[in-house]
């Protein structure tokens, strides 16, 4: 059974990396802002701050690769009109579902944890004399921050795009959820602690470093940690369990 598991993971890992146009986009989403403030620091010779670049990379342009991932993990085998024949072999429709969601979490991180590690190396190399540079335990902090934030989205994204069974319209939505209506929705006072049920929100929370200054666009919440797990589970649960649900229920 973990042999076979492993086998659709590999497949459905091939399938999502194959499709060159999400793999581009992605590694652009990921890398292209990460060089850009890198090298803007540089030509202002100023030393880079991991606490800006992590929210470049963890909070804004990482969430949106992983969105791109995620959606194409759960929408290609009914695009590629594929989907009727994995079924016909006997393959548990549930089974098929379960094995987006690692191939699409280890593309996602591979592109991400990649473009981490060019934020790490890149505030140590170039910072300036005299300059503090971060140290081990908040490079090691700041990583599985950017693990958390980007595969918390991706998994979403998986089972969102499962649900409506579109890539287009899974793409536009979640990036305008992402982008748009989330930091709108945080920014209406009267909502009260309502507000705390945005993904991004509790996933701020377990950031190793600030986000509160006036430097980082967007409000950001403060919240218990027992409740930022729980939005976060909360999030995590409903959307696999509604595409687990499409994809056992849906025409071949």
């Amino acid at each position: 059974m973990t042999e076979l598991a492993l086998r659709m993971t590999g497949a459905d890992f091939l399938k999502i990396r194959k499709k060159r146009s999400i793999l581009i986009w992605a590694l652009v989403l990921a890398f292209a802002p990460v060089i850009i403030f890198l090298v803007a620091n540089g030509l202002l010779n100023e030393s880079p701050s991991l606490s800006d670049g992590l929210n470049v990379l963890a909070r804004l342009f990482g969430p949106l690769a992983a969105i791109l991932v995620g959606v194409e993990a759960g929408t290609t085998d009914s695009s590629n009109g594929v989907l009727r024949d994995l079924i016909v072999t006997g393959r548990s429709r549930l089974a098929l579902f379960a094995s987006r969601v690692p191939a699409a979490l280890a593309l996602c991180w591979l592109v991400n944890l990649g473009a981490y590690a060019l934020l790490a190396v890149g505030t140590i190399a170039l910072a300036r004399d005299g300059t503090p540079t971060p140290s081990a335990e908040l490079i090691v902090n700041a990583l599985l921050f950017t693990a958390l934030t980007t595969g918390a989205v991706c998994v979403v994204a998986v089972g969102f795009a499962s649900l409506v069974d579109s890539k287009p319209g899974a793409i536009i939505a979640l990036i305008a959820w992402q982008i748009v209506a989330s930091p709108l929705i945080v920014a209406i006072e009267p909502l009260g602690r309502a507000r705390d049920g945005v993904l991004s929100q509790a996933l701020t929370h377990f950031s190793p470093v600030g986000f509160e200054s006036g430097r980082h666009a967007g409000r950001i919440l403060t919240m218990s940690t027992g409740t930022a797990v729980l939005v976060v589970l909360a999030w995590l649960v409903v959307f696999l369990a509604l595409g687990a649900w499409r994809t056992r229920t849906m025409d071949a």
